[in-house]
């Protein structure tokens, strides 16, 4: 039998591996872009985010075991599934558009849905709530980033 865990962690590979769609020419847009002499941790960013993901994917395992099946637990699953998209779509979307303005948008939507998210699963578990924190701490700093990357790149804005 297919445990829940396994669809969750599935379903993350799976949207994650969407951030893929990017072209060479959107790389070399993205990595000739300036940034502020503070961001010395970007070799970091990757294995940040991964730590991110494997904690959101662990609180969705929490909340479905707490109430598998039931149509509130699938709607939670949604909103759960929206951070994930609207995350990894942060990246590809900026780079195809070529604009900051949109990441920093981006970072924002994902940053307003997590607030979302984790007030909804608090009510259900506050090990789950806990596991989202990452999230709510490291977002704020992307998207700030990406506004200052804007005002330090002010023809892709």
């Amino acid at each position: 039998m297919i445990k829940s865990w396994m669809v969750i962690g599935g379903v993350a590979i799976l949207v994650a591996l969407a951030a893929n769609v990017m072209t060479p020419s959107d790389r070399k847009w993205f990595n000739r872009l300036q940034r502020p002499r503070w961001l010395t941790f970007e070799a970091a960013i990757p294995v940040i985010w991964t730590v991110i993901f494997i904690c959101g994917a662990w609180s969705a395992y929490i909340v479905w075991e707490k109430n598998p099946g039931t149509n509130t637990t699938w709607i939670i699953m949604g909103l759960y599934l929206l951070l994930e998209i609207v995350t990894i779509a942060y990246t590809p979307v900026m780079s195809k558009l070529r604009s900051l303005r949109v990441g920093t948008i981006v970072g924002g939507t994902g940053l307003v849905v997590s607030i979302i998210l984790t007030l909804v699963v608090l009510n259900i578990s506050g090990w789950a709530a806990l596991l989202l924190v990452p999230y709510l701490l490291w977002s704020p700093i992307g998207t700030y980033t990406t506004w200052q990357m804007a005002h330090l790149n002010p023809q892709d804005a």
